[in-house]
């Protein structure tokens, strides 16, 4: 178009092609384009706006072809893993048991398929810090809800189809609230403002009302220290 360019890698959820839409968004940014506006990651493309007064889409076209060379060259930063500390279920998890009696399984078994595992962050989108985490297993996927809530809390953890998130602010959602994490997600007075960034991994950590307490009360009080170790090995489905 006269406004964006469309780079797409292909046309599956797959983390593979997730990296090379986070490498290309990198080696873009490396680049310091003048006339680069805004870039839009998804699963498996990249939506660059620039500015029509300073290069043609043809001009644009060359400059990405050459980048996205450049970036399928180069080397990936090593991802990080940020644990999530998690109540599930009673009054932060609303839908867990409707989660568990769809699926045939326990409450105890959906969390610890839920928490078994690390989670790629594929984009962040829907809201400000919202990140879609891939995915879940077969076994817990639920489809979402018919009609949507016109309010679910901040840090609310949802599932959608295979597709497991955290809402990082109060707002409407359709997922299938199973729990809830105390740690603030998104904060626009911090750089950058989203605690999880495209790329990197969420572990959920399952904790009890009480610690959910007491990690709130540090998070207010700004004493609480978000645990992150670095990225030890992927599976076919991005996990760790």
């Amino acid at each position: 178009g006269d406004r964006a360019l469309f780079v797409e890698f292909g046309d599956t959820i797959d983390p593979e092609l997730n990296r090379r839409v986070k490498q290309l968004m990198l080696t873009i940014q490396g680049a310091e384009l003048p006339e680069l506006v805004e870039m839009v990651p998804t699963y498996r493309s990249l939506l660059v706006y620039y500015d029509p007064h300073l290069t043609s889409p043809e001009e644009l076209r060359a400059k990405l072809k050459i980048l996205t060379e450049k970036s399928e060259a180069g080397e990936f930063p090593n991802p990080k893993v940020t644990e999530i500390p998690t109540a599930y279920g009673g009054e932060y998890g609303c839908d867990l048991e409707f989660v568990a009696e769809y699926n045939g399984l326990s409450p105890e078994e959906i969390i610890r398929f839920h928490a078994g595992k690390a989670y790629l962050i594929y984009m962040l989108g829907f809201i400000p810090g919202f990140a879609y985490l891939g995915g879940v297993s077969p076994r817990i996927a639920t489809p979402r809800l018919p009609t949507p809530r016109a309010k679910i809390l901040a840090g609310s953890v949802g599932i959608a189809g295979n597709q497991t998130g955290i809402y990082p602010a109060e707002s409407p959602g359709g997922w299938r609230v199973i729990g809830r994490t105390p740690i603030e997600l998104f904060n626009p007075e911090k750089e950058p403002p989203a605690l999880l960034q495209m790329g990197n991994y969420v572990k959920f950590v399952q904790i009890t009302a009480e610690e959910f307490k007491q990690i709130r009360k540090e998070v207010v009080q700004g004493t609480y220290c978000i645990k992150e170790t670095p990225f030890l090995r992927k599976n076919d489905d991005g996990s760790i």
